[in-house]
């Protein structure tokens, strides 16, 4: 049997459904479903994303075969519309659309009208009575396919149509007539064949397998990739391409097009809300050009209340789109992001999918559909990406902070956020990569803006609704936007934003509220997150079903704090190092480095207890009862010293030595690789006073929180052990200094003393480390680095080509390498397990809170994971996802 690349969707024959993407893309697959619920698409086809692979595979070039098997596809599509492609009189128009497996808004291409040429445009004219509608289309086509297709700048085309705007006298498109665009389309040709050495094609059928070439192609343009890489996605996937029969929403002013959602995608709420534009095509609406209406009242805003609602223009149109919209949701169990088209008072339903949401959106949606008994609670859970959760758990504006409001837009995505102001993605990037926040300032975004925006801290645009392409991208990103705020005057030549008069220039400060639409003066200070009570209800759902435990990566109280309020059932890893840098304490430090007898390197130690022992009794309070686990020194010495001239000289000061005895101090500490070097368990062997002197801060920060009825549970953590014996050696140090403090002390809590497994030689011979181990603890940070042979600090100059070659599917520093690394974890899972059926597995690498990893540490049986604070409510949600989907 051959193989077979295009499939249909129309009233007479749809082939698959909604859970075929990726076979047909989400587009093709929803255009497919919604065909089969009987609702009014236009019909097509679709050409697989096994075509674009095998496009892909013969160097760029469409077989004969899929052309073939298209050509029956298309003449059904005549079959069914009366209309023939090419025809002169009465020509049979289609659109070009690109559809992946997941939603990739704007990343790829699209072509409208194709079919169109000289002949055919005045057969359209003709047929529709509508010269201007005819001649608009005609030149939509040429500049939408000169880009896509012929690769020609179309800022010349743009700038063209401005011109002759400006010459006409008016300001929208609507207001040109049909000999002002049949003038344009001439101007457009000419244009093109001067600027490109080639004339705009005039045949049907080259247009068509030439749009078909260049969506396809369109899968590896660098925006698409930099999508795919920002959100994990495969990059060998490809991209379904879908031939659809056009609908006209730009045929007169009984004709429309827009965008709806089902719920609101900002909170959630459950309205109906959306916007369109009367005489337009779809394009219009996202690309922000001119500022669309409100479909009904309940989406009326600041820039368009004044504006008739399609509920009040074409009433029997909206009575449709509101049966329509219910019935997809019923359907699909879910939001939904609906685009129509009316043409002449008729809705037609162009595309469907589970519309992009903000974190608050996604959590309040979900819980709505359980009470409703849409779905479950397990489903509910499935639905939400754990990464949106990042967006619930940052810092908004605080209320009583001065503000001056010196603008104020759409309300795009929530959240807030101040930074420089910016014109362009490029320096975006480049005050991003100098450690400055910026906030990127457009007239309206593109898709080639889509680094700026990953690059910046939120998004302010003078153009655009609600449903523009910077509203849509950065609620996916949970970025905070502005959209549509016209009191800005942007010069992007001066590189200046007028607001009201007052001029601001790059690198000057605004704050923008993406929840208010209000733009400010300057910085505003922020304020922890406020988590909503359906937030709460949700995360109990998934402590309900989640096996694995999950802690938190906090070295003080205050972080500590922050972990319980998210949930945080314990630390995972508390590194004692972090405690060493604040002033007061750092010069200690340095004395106990530079001390030349075991009794002055004791003083200094005298020295920092105090400070390790506050730090301790202070998260054990906060944590009231969870475990805590205190990993002992790990970095090397020379990490702690003086690394500029006035800071040498203070210390040498401070020890009354000459500045050049601390200086070939500092040359001898010197390593190069101290990754690699004198660190870890490796400075307890040498001076095995650093690590008693810890074991004691840790036990007499227990001693008080026990007798002040403060329940306590410290885990001691030995890092960096290679071999059994260091583990053993160190063990009975720390054994025998809990004991001294017994003696001092009185009764204390329980206690355990483990290690980190951080290096392949421990996790291949953990049986033998098992035996003195009351736990493992991996920390898969250096795991991963040790395994690879990768400095973590360097790989990301060179680890993006390998991912984007294929070499390997992720970061292995974002996401656990499971073949390699994972391997090395279960074994010493299973090889210390044999040994100690009772110890206790948990991982503690930033691994910890990405979503693949927490997965894989469910399936191989870990207890806990532990991550960054933030992260908490992620890991928690991924660990009942990894139950759920085991179920099913």
């Amino acid at each position: 049997m051959s193989q077979k690349w295009i499939y249909h969707f129309n009233s007479k024959k749809t082939e698959g459904g909604k859970d075929d993407k990726n076979l047909l893309g989400g587009k093709g697959a929803n255009l497919a479903e919604m065909s089969s619920l009987g609702l009014a698409v236009p019909p097509g086809f679709t050409v697989s994303t096994e075509a674009c692979l095998d496009f892909e595979k013969n160097g760029g070039s469409l077989s004969e075969e899929i052309k073939n098997e298209a050509k029956k596809a298309l003449s059904l599509v005549e079959e069914l519309s009366g209309k023939k492609f090419g025809d002169e009189k009465a020509p049979l128009l289609f659109s070009v659309r690109s559809g992946a497996r997941v939603s990739m808004p704007g990343m790829m291409d699209t072509v409208l009208n194709l079919g169109l040429n000289d002949q055919s445009v005045e057969g359209l004219a003709a047929q529709s009575s509508n010269p201007r509608f005819a001649w608009d289309s005609y030149r939509r086509f040429i500049q939408m396919y000169a880009n896509v297709v012929m690769g020609f700048n179309t800022t010349i085309l743009e700038s063209t149509l401005e011109d002759l705007k400006e010459a006409r006298g008016v300001k929208e498109d609507t207001e040109l007539t049909g000999e002002d665009f049949r003038e344009l389309v001439q101007v457009y040709k000419q244009l093109i064949l001067e600027e490109s050495g080639k004339s705009f094609p005039q045949d049907p059928w080259q247009q068509l397998w030439l749009a078909i070439a260049a969506v396809f192609q369109s899968w590896n343009n660098s925006r698409a990739i930099k999508y795919r890489e920002l959100n994990g996605y495969n990059h060998s996937w490809g991209t379904a391409v879908n031939v659809q029969s056009m609908v006209f929403g730009n045929l007169g002013d009984d004709s429309a097009t827009g965008v709806c959602f089902t719920r609101d995608p900002s909170t959630g709420e459950k309205r109906f809300f959306g916007e369109y534009l009367v005489n337009a095509q779809g394009e219009d609406v996202v690309a922000g050009i001119r500022t669309p209406a409100p479909i009904n009242s309940s989406s009326k805003n600041d820039s368009n209340n004044e504006m008739a609602t399609l509920e009040e223009l074409m009433p029997k149109a909206f009575a449709e789109l509101t049966g329509v919209y219910k019935k997809l949701e019923a359907h699909y169990k879910d939001m939904q992001d609906i685009e129509f088209t009316i043409e002449a008072d008729k809705l037609y339903i162009l595309q469907t999918r589970n519309g992009k949401r903000t974190g608050a959106a996604a959590i309040q949606i979900a819980v709505d559909l359980v009470s409703e008994k849409v779905i479950s609670k397990e489903e509910a859970l499935l639905k939400m990406n754990p990464e949106d959760l990042n967006q619930l758990l940052h810092p908004r504006l605080d209320p009583e902070a001065k503000r001056k409001i010196i603008a104020k837009g759409l309300p795009a995505s929530p959240g807030a956020a101040s930074g420089c102001i910016v014109f362009s993605s490029e320096r975006a990037n480049h005050h991003k990569e100098n450690g400055e926040k910026v906030i990127l300032v457009r007239q309206e975004t593109s898709p080639e803006d889509i680094s700026g925006m990953v690059a910046s801290e939120g998004i302010l645009t003078a153009r655009g609704g609600m449903t523009s392409h910077a509203a849509v991208v950065a609620r996916g990103m949970g970025k905070p936007c502005v959209a549509g705020c016209n009191a800005l005057l942007i010069d992007y030549k001066n590189q200046t934003l007028t607001i009201n008069g007052a001029v601001y220039k790059e690198l000057d400060t605004l704050t923008i509220d993406g929840g208010t639409g209000e733009v400010m003066e300057g910085v505003v200070s922020t304020i922890e997150a406020n988590l909503s009570g359906e937030f709460g209800t949700f995360m109990s759902w998934a402590d309900e079903v989640r096996t694995l435990g999950v802690r938190a990566n906090a070295d003080n109280p205050e972080d500590s704090a922050v972990a319980v309020n998210f949930g945080a059932e314990g630390i995972g890893l508390c590194r004692t190092e972090h405690m060493f840098f604040e002033p007061e304490r750092i010069l200690a430090v340095r004395e106990m480095i530079f001390a030349d007898t075991k009794d002055d390197r004791q003083k200094a130690l005298d020295k920092i207890l105090p400070f390790q022992k506050e730090d301790f009794v202070g998260i054990f309070k906060a944590l009231a009862g969870k475990p805590v686990n205190i990993r002992l020194l790990d970095p090397p010495l020379h990490e702690f010293l003086p690394h500029t001239n006035e800071e040498m000289k203070e210390l040498a000061d401070y020890l009354k030595l000459e500045l050049k005895t601390v200086e070939a101090r500092a040359g001898m500490l010197h390593e190069f690789n101290p990754m690699l070097g004198h660190r870890g368990c490796r400075l307890a062997i040498t001076y095995p006073e650093i690590c008693r002197m810890q074991t004691r801060a840790i036990m007499e920060a227990a001693a008080i929180c026990h007798q002040d009825g403060i329940k306590v549970q410290p885990e001691i953590m030995i890092p960096l052990v290679a071999i059994d014996l260091e583990l053993t050696i160190l063990k009975k140090e720390v054994l025998a200094e809990i004991e001294k403090v017994r003696s001092e002390k009185g009764e204390l809590p329980e206690f355990k003393v483990g290690t980190m497994i951080e290096l392949p030689r421990a996790a291949i011979t953990a049986g033998a480390i098992a035996k003195d181990a009351d736990f493992f603890s991996f920390g898969t940070n250096d795991l991963t680095q040790t395994t690879f042979g990768l400095s973590r600090d360097d790989a990301g100059k060179f680890l993006p080509d390998y991912v984007g070659k294929g070499l390997l599917p992720e970061d292995p520093f974002v996401s656990l390498d499971t073949e390699g690394v994972g391997f090395l974890v279960k074994f010493a899972c299973d090889e210390g397990r044999k040994v100690n059926p009772n110890m206790k597995l948990g991982i503690c690498g930033e691994h910890g809170g990405d979503p693949a990893s927490i997965d894989f540490c469910h399936e191989i049986g870990l207890e806990y994971v532990s991550c960054s604070p933030y992260r908490i409510p992620i890991a928690r949600l991924s660990a009942a996802q990894a139950v759920i989907r085991r179920k099913s």
